[in-house]
């Protein structure tokens, strides 16, 4: 049973959370979970202005997904920062080549789930994560969100991200916060979650 944790991270918070989701998804007996990121689409020049690309060293490791993959694998979990209240145009540019996969429905039937993060608790998280699933839902995949079986997305002793429809992260206006401790516990839970569900479709 093949995973993959598919994200775009331009400061390191969604590689975090990506690296969170494969490990909860692990937990599953039998499944196999690779990360993997999508294309970058800025040049180098903008994102070293923009002070990302030496972050960007801490996940070079990680391979650019394909296209051809997705169709190959049981459960996809797509994380992605915040953009106006939307997914990031690396993401879009990503799934907007995914025409064929849809022609063919070699998505159907999978499952998917979505992560995000965002700059402020109200950057918009859960529309980034709403809005996403348009496009999984076109695909004809089977998406998976946060349970409140997550009690630490209830939590109001500390800020926090999360939602029933995926974990988040809040990273603060110059990227200075990391994830919490709750907000990593709560993409180990949607990661075994979701790989739980792919196992029991798989059977």
């Amino acid at each position: 049973m093949k995973i993959l944790v598919v994200f775009y991270s331009a400061y390191g918070h969604t590689y975090k959370m990506a690296e969170a989701i494969a490990e909860g998804a692990r937990k599953i007996k039998g499944a196999e979970v690779e990360l993997r990121q999508v294309p970058e689409t800025l040049s180098e020049a903008l994102l070293k202005q923009i002070g990302a690309l030496e972050a960007r060293k801490a996940f070079a490791h990680v391979p650019f997904i394909t296209v051809e993959e997705l169709g190959k694998a049981d459960a996809v979990i797509f994380g992605t920062p915040t953009r106006f209240g939307n997914m990031c145009g690396q993401m879009r540019q990503f799934l907007d080549a995914t025409s064929q996969l849809w022609m063919n429905g070699s998505l159907v039937g999978k499952i998917a789930g979505v992560f995000t993060s965002t700059a402020t608790q109200h950057g918009g998280q859960e529309s980034t994560l709403l809005s996403f699933m348009n496009t999984l839902l076109h695909l004809g995949m089977v998406v998976a969100g946060l349970p409140y079986a997550f009690q630490g997305q209830m939590r109001l002793d500390e800020v926090t991200g999360g939602s029933p429809y995926g974990a988040t992260t809040i990273a603060g206006g110059k990227g200075e916060r990391q994830p919490s401790g709750n907000e990593l516990d709560g993409a180990r839970f949607q990661g075994e979650y979701i790989a739980g569900l792919a196992a029991r479709l798989s059977a």
